[in-house]
């Protein structure tokens, strides 16, 4: 048996509930706190153009093609 497993035998059943639900939030902030992979297929995407517009052109037509 775990040292959790012990001690939740030693509490009565509204303690267990609060642990139970603690335990709970626990895990949903572990789940929060992990970071996001972000995707990167868009690297490169615009490579073709690099020689015809600076960044900040590229920045901009890359908006006016989106629509934006």
């Amino acid at each position: 048996m775990t040292e959790l497993e012990k001690l939740m035998q030693k509490l009565s059943p509204d303690l267990k509930k609060e642990v139970i639900d603690y335990a709970k939030k626990l895990a949903s902030k572990n789940k929060k706190s992990r970071p996001i992979k972000l995707k990167l297929d868009w690297i490169g995407g615009l490579k073709e153009y690099r020689d015809k517009y600076t960044s900040l052109e590229l920045q901009k037509k890359a908006l006016e093609w989106r629509g934006d």
